[in-house]
């Protein structure tokens, strides 16, 4: 990304896009990685149905729907709102798909997961066998599709300094984490969990089976918002100067919150470990980029 680079005040060859967009199933996009592994069984065990839950505009739900067309399953996705809300955007495509679309109403965090498991036993008690994926696809399972990314990582670009990841329900920060180890990885908070260190802590234990500490982890929380999925003045702006210098059209719900932090140095983060570099070279991964960091740059401590 050369001329973003320059318009960040960073060198031409220091911002790297992971174009996890152009993985080409249900519009692409990272939650491919963590679906080919929480999928990849489902029919070799009998499954009939994938059910997820997420936000109206959920890219997950949109990509589990896709996956599901696919494999030649049927796909139930529980989202939170109510009917008649929005008909546009990833909802026409859960339905070219031939999601059906169970709404939860107001129901969020627990409330929605207990939706998704009544839907779940309904299911079953109508004989078909259902497979529940875990919200954003972020379980154990599902984060190490993201740890084979952060080797690929490696293998692409071996003195990668850091990968910039929207954090929204940290499946993909946790295998970045475990892959490239916490110093390496920044997290931005979206707003889509209420413990995002602790989860993404809680996920990075269970692929590595040792403690990790979510104080060691850099996450900023400072570029939520109004709230996960609106728009702010700050989050178009990013989004405008990356089209009009690469053409690179994204997402304003992960991609833009991870983009406005980007270029802002790693001292500013309210949860980032001591020591943290403060130059503003900065990429992110997914529609997002890749560092390679300057010689002249210190390393933790």
């Amino acid at each position: 990304m050369p001329r973003l680079a320059r318009a960040l005040g960073l060198g031409p060859d220091d911002l790297w896009v992971k174009r996890d967009d152009l993985t080409g199933l249900g519009g692409g996009g990272n939650k491919i990685r963590k679906l080919e592994w929480l999928c990849g069984a489902a029919p070799a065990d009998g499954a009939t149905t994938l059910v997820t839950t997420g936000a109206p505009q959920s890219n997950h739900a949109r990509l589990t729907a896709a996956a599901a067309a696919r494999l030649g399953l049927g796909a139930v996705l529980v989202l939170v709102g109510t009917p008649g809300s929005s008909a546009s955007g990833n909802l026409a495509l859960d339905r070219l798909f031939g999601a059906r679309i169970v709404w939860a109403g107001s129901a969020g965090g627990a409330a929605l997961a207990a939706t998704a498991v009544q839907v779940e036993q309904q299911l079953r008690d109508r004989g078909e066998v259902p497979v529940l994926i875990p919200f954003g696809g972020s379980g154990v399972t599902g984060a190490r599709g993201c740890q084979e990314c952060g080797r690929e990582l490696l293998t692409q670009a071996p003195d990668i300094s850091t990968v910039v990841v929207a954090l929204g329900s940290g499946g993909t920060m946790a295998g970045l984490v475990g892959a490239l180890g916490a110093e390496r990885v920044l997290g931005v908070h979206c707003g889509g969990v209420p413990d995002p260190a602790g989860t993404v802590a809680t996920l990075v234990s269970g692929l590595s089976g040792t403690h990790q500490a979510s104080e060691a982890l850099r996450v900023r929380l400072d570029q939520v918002g109004d709230g996960y999925a609106a728009l702010t003045e700050p989050v178009m702006a990013a989004l405008t100067l990356t089209g009009r210098t690469e053409g690179l059209v994204l997402d304003p719900v992960s991609p833009g919150a991870r983009w406005r932090a980007s270029p802002q140095p790693s001292r500013t983060a309210t949860s980032a470990p001591a020591g943290a570099p403060s130059s503003c070279t900065r990429a992110a991964y997914l529609d997002s980029s890749v560092t390679r960091r300057p010689s002249r740059e210190r390393r933790p401590r």
